[in-house]
């Protein structure tokens, strides 16, 4: 007798598979089913919600991301309040912490044993759930009332909607939502890529993103989050309570420690490089080790939260009116320096974007010789009140690029300050009046023939990311322009050997007397070399190089491999565009604008008679990668010495491989180049096979 279907008893074990392997990928990094075969999963689920919508329920999976924006954030109330904690910046603040806690536990000399947690640097937020599902998402706020953000919540994927064998009854659960180093930086590239100004630093960005009333906008940036607290409902909040207030059952934990297990076992993302220490001696000693290990993180982190471990210790000794009696911040020294602000310059970009920058004293920083910074925009500039002349704090924390904190007031040797600084009303190297949308903070210049915007432009269509063009840099490029042998990209690849070669190029910053105008010689016939190999890179490499606005390298491989030809992407129309996967409006209506252009369309017929590659080599978007490394998934860190990573990766896709952009158990092999970093060190925490680039000729290339 054939068995009825129950499609009730199918969705469930469907969201329980698809929550299980969501906790092994997003928050173990561990996944034990492929993503095609997850896919499947919820792809099954997703049709048959569709057939039973009664049998919907809030915490499906498939109820994550919502694509439509909300009208704004309600006020809620939190259980307990979220408290502040004090600071300790020196081990004798935190030798003192100590002091303070052990006298007021009445232990005199004996020891108090502690938990030390790395301090995510992110957004404090409160997760309720009730009896085991997810009820609410709530931002710190003052301590005592947050934002409701559960729609935003409800996109990060380490959250769980449900628990796994949670207990009965309503609770809070704390922690810190944080943009991953690796996501900070593909959207800043993103950001450089289109031309706009990249983000300060991942915690403002990812507090941004969590007020953000784009629940799908929240859902692309990728956020993580850690979790690190548990507060139960029980009645009233008491003001002194440990933060742990205890669960209903007697089996609740007693320790913090078999809280952050507990929190764990139930599915809740918990940082895993947390430690008991049995002493302020041992607290002392991972302060120590995490400052030099910290840069190694997926995430950053400022410092080290200490916390009493035993849970009726902390109800003993209670809060003050702001902190925790029984917890305490440690910080890392920051790496900060004080030099001058000797003047604010302003910078061409090839979109047209002028933006400022700090020209300092040059002073040492992080290992490194400072003599400019970042100022972002006009606004920036304006809001710190940054003068020439000044005294000025510069930060070098996980950005590769310094920044300026703010200027040192008074002056230390009392001298006036100038004038604050203006924004130029015209562009510094055409004179063409600057422009900014309402909706921007960007001023931009429009003349197309900028010189500034073709010098920028011309060296992005030769950088190595793009088509690849050795010899063609800064000072060349001036030297083209400014003789009028170039106008535009085609023009490149009209240019004789014999002109290059008799071309005299003065060096763009000359660092000694020998660094002398001269001609290029057989340097220019090598660059003649160089545009003829470029000829034929793939096209997704030219789709890159044109500068189109939002197209960065993957919004390029991503039309290529749908539109096979750069005929089909410039005759495409925005609906046809979005046809390609995760090409968006934004990607799309730039690309229709740059294809609409009669300019660009005579510039694009130029390069394909000049003979540049106007087709792909790249897989179609649905086929299966084949070759001897299909299903073997590598990861590119450190810089090679035989050949680019771009190369590298070109590489190993055409022999079947996956290259990823960060390292899990997943993850087959880490090839290291030199002055590899923390995706090294993950995996030797993973136990996953490392390669250097000897082993990697040995076993790929076979040379």
């Amino acid at each position: 007798m054939t068995q009825s279907f129950d499609p009730h008893a199918r969705l469930e074990q469907l969201r329980d598979a698809i929550r299980h392997h969501e906790e092994r990928y997003y928050i173990h990094d561990d996944p034990e089913v492929s993503d095609e075969e997850f896919d499947k999963l919820l792809h099954e689920l997703e049709r048959l919600e569709a057939e039973y919508p009664d049998l919907v329920t809030p915490d499906s999976p498939t109820q994550r991301v919502a694509g439509r924006a909300v009208e704004g954030f309600a006020t809620v109330e939190h259980l307990a309040p979220m408290l502040s904690l004090d600071n300790a910046y020196t081990e004798q603040e935190l030798r003192a912490f100590d002091e303070r806690v052990r006298r007021g536990a009445g232990a005199g000399d004996a020891p108090v044993a502690y938990v030390a947690e790395l301090k995510i640097d992110g957004l404090s937020l409160a997760l309720t759930y009730e009896n085991g599902k997810l009820l609410r998402g709530a931002t710190r706020g003052d301590g005592t009332r947050g934002e409701d953000v559960t729609t935003n919540v409800r996109t990060i994927r380490a959250i769980p909607l449900s628990l796994r064998n949670g207990p009965a009854g309503r609770l809070e659960a704390r922690g810190e939502v944080y943009l991953p180093r690796a996501n900070f930086e593909r959207i800043n590239r993103e950001m450089e890529d289109a031309g706009e100004t990249p983000y300060a630093n991942a915690r403002n960005t990812a507090a941004g993103t969590m007020r953000n009333l784009s629940p799908a906008l929240v859902a692309k940036r990728g956020l993580g989050a850690f979790i690190y607290q548990l507060v139960a409902d029980h009645g009233p909040a008491q003001a002194g309570h440990s933060g742990n207030q205890r669960l209903a059952d007697a089996g609740a934990p007693r320790t913090h420690s078999d809280t952050l297990r507990a929190l764990a076992a139930w599915g809740l993302p918990v940082e895993r490089h947390w430690r008991r220490c049995e002493n302020v001696d041992e607290v002392a000693a991972f302060c120590a080790e995490w400052a030099d290990k910290r840069q190694t993180l997926e995430f950053e982190t400022d410092g080290v939260v200490i916390k009493v471990d035993d849970l009726a210790l902390r109800d003993k000794l209670g809060t003050t009116a702001k902190f925790p009696r029984w917890a305490t911040a440690f910080k890392f020294p920051a790496q900060q320096a004080t030099t001058t602000l000797k003047a604010i310059e302003v910078n061409v970009g090839r979109t047209g974007a002028v933006t400022p920058y700090a020209v300092l004293e040059p002073v040492k920083l992080a290992g490194s010789t400072i003599g400019m910074a970042t100022l972002h925009n006009a606004e920036d500039v304006a809001r710190k009140d940054l003068r020439p002349g000044d005294r000025v704090l510069i930060e070098k924390g996980g950005d590769v690029i310094p920044k300026v904190v703010k200027a040192i007031l008074p002056h230390p040797e009392g001298l006036p300050r100038s004038d604050p600084w203006q924004m130029p009303t015209t562009c510094p190297e055409c004179g063409s009046a600057l422009h900014r949308d309402e909706e921007e903070v960007v001023w931009r210049c429009e003349n197309l023939s900028c010189p500034a915007r073709i010098r920028r432009s011309m060296e992005h269509f030769a950088s190595r990311g793009a088509m690849n063009i050795e010899g063609l840099g800064a000072s060349l490029v001036d030297q083209l322009i400014e003789q009028g042998l170039v106008h535009d990209y085609a023009d490149l690849y009209h240019l004789a050997a014999d002109q290059l070669e008799n071309l005299v190029v003065a060096p763009k910053e000359p660092r000694s007397e020998r660094a002398v105008p001269r001609k290029l010689g057989k340097v220019g016939r090598n660059v003649i070399q160089e545009l003829e190999r470029s000829k034929s890179n793939d096209l997704w490499r030219l789709l890159f190089a044109l500068g189109i606005r939002h197209v960065g390298e993957k919004a390029a491989a991503t039309l290529a491999r749908h539109f096979r030809s750069m005929d089909r992407v410039m005759s495409a129309s925005v609906e046809e565009l979005q046809t390609a996967l995760e090409i968006g409006p934004v990607v799309a209506d730039s690309v229709r604008a740059f294809a609409s252009e009669p300019v660009n369309q005579q510039l694009v017929e130029k390069l394909s008679k000049a003979g540049v590659k106007m087709t792909t080599d790249l897989s179609e978007p649905t086929a299966e990668p084949v070759g001897p490394l299909t299903g073997k998934t590598f990861v590119l860190t450190g810089t090679l010495e035989s050949m680019t990573r771009e190369a590298a990766t070109e590489l190993l896709e055409r022999l079947g491989a996956k290259v990823a952009g960060s390292v899990s158990k997943k993850t087959s092999v880490v090839v290291c180049g030199s002055d590899a970093g923390s995706k090294l060190e993950k995996a030797r925490q993973l136990g996953v096979e490392t390669w250097d680039e000897q082993q990697f000729r040995a076993n790929i290339i076979k040379d």
